[in-house]
């Protein structure tokens, strides 16, 4: 066999092996029949339920870029505020109303501002690039605290009020109506999600993430591809930052802090980085659990969930639905979880 015969062969089993990674599985269903079933069982706690979607959707975006291009971050929250700050700037000041394109300009504010910290951030690595993270958010948050007459600084910004949803739909006292909204907005975001890890392009960030220098060397333009996802992270995040703006009502100096930064790389450990459906059960399990743990103790909750994450790490490196998995392979054997 010839080299080109080779090289021919190797293309075509790189796209059969896309091509499989792309089919969907019947647990992939799992999470949406939850979801929808969630509404029938709890209807008074969709209010909680819209907070979770919305977390998800912000998880399954630092996802993109620490799962699968291996960027470090302790600053993704200055993309869900910039997002949550954007749509409700416009939604209170400007007299705008309609809700999905006050949310989608949301994120567009925030992948744009993605893509310019990212050009300058990504250009650093390791602990640089973590603390340039972290720094960030921070300016950010001051900035956001010193345009007081815009975004009201320290007291938040108040005063939003949307229209109906597709003009047809009124929000209820228990959100309903954002329940769904939310929930159609993340799966929308998922499918994009879904599509790039699978794609030759989502294939070359695992490359990078795994070993820079050989992408490097076989021609990848490195940069290039973290700031595209990273862009793209960006306004996923920013997305779900709008959404929570239009749910709440209000945008306070907490969306840009270090604490929601924390809290979803926490939430993404342990549902487990890398895996897509990692936000899905870990948002989900660090929230209920945060809800419930507040109700019993509503001043030393934190050690249950610190608790928590110290039993993921130590016991579950893949996260729980690594666990999962690895349950599934020892009790059948020889299928794929």
């Amino acid at each position: 066999m010839s080299a080109s015969d080779e090289t021919e062969a190797a293309r075509q089993s790189a796209r059969d092996s896309i091509a499989r990674s792309e089919r969907w599985r019947w647990t992939e269903a799992l999470p949406w029949i939850a979801a929808v079933g969630a509404f029938f069982v709890f209807p008074d706690y969709m209010a909680l339920g819209t907070q979770i979607l919305i977390a998800i959707l912000f998880a399954l975006s630092l996802d993109l870029i620490l799962g699968y291009a291996g960027i470090i971050t302790l600053g993704h929250a200055a993309y869900f505020g910039a997002g949550a700050y954007a749509t409700g700037m416009l939604l209170a000041h400007l007299g705008w109303g309609e809700p999905i394109s006050a949310m989608l300009f949301g994120g567009a504010v925030a992948a744009a501002f993605g893509f310019v910290s990212g050009w300058i951030l990504l250009r650093y690595h390791g602990l640089t690039l973590l603390m340039l993270t972290l720094a960030t958010a921070i300016l950010l948050m001051e900035t956001a605290n010193v345009l007081e007459a815009w975004t009201g600084g320290f007291d938040g910004l108040v005063g939003i009020s949307i229209w109906p949803l597709l003009g047809m739909f009124e929000y209820d006292l228990w959100g309903h109506t954002y329940y769904w909204y939310a929930l159609t907005v993340l799966f929308v975001c998922f499918l994009v999600a879904r599509r790039i890890v699978h794609s030759p392009f989502g294939r070359s960030l695992v490359g990078i993430k795994n070993n820079t220098a050989r992408m490097h060397a076989i021609g990848t333009p490195v940069h290039r591809r973290l700031v595209t996802i990273y862009t793209i992270s960006a306004g996923m995040a920013g997305i779900a930052g709008g959404l929570f703006a239009e749910s709440n009502a209000f945008v306070t100096l907490d969306v840009l802090s270090f604490a929601r930064s924390g809290a979803v790389l926490i939430m993404l450990v342990v549902g487990g980085v890398g895996r897509l459906y990692g936000a899905f059960v870990g948002t989900a399990v660090f929230l209920i659990l945060e809800d419930e743990l507040a109700k019993l103790s509503p001043e030393f909750w934190e050690f249950g969930i610190g608790l928590l994450l110290v039993l993921v790490v130590l016991f579950f490196r893949g996260g729980l639905l690594g666990a999962t998995d690895a349950l599934t392979r020892r009790l059948f054997p020889g299928k794929r979880p």
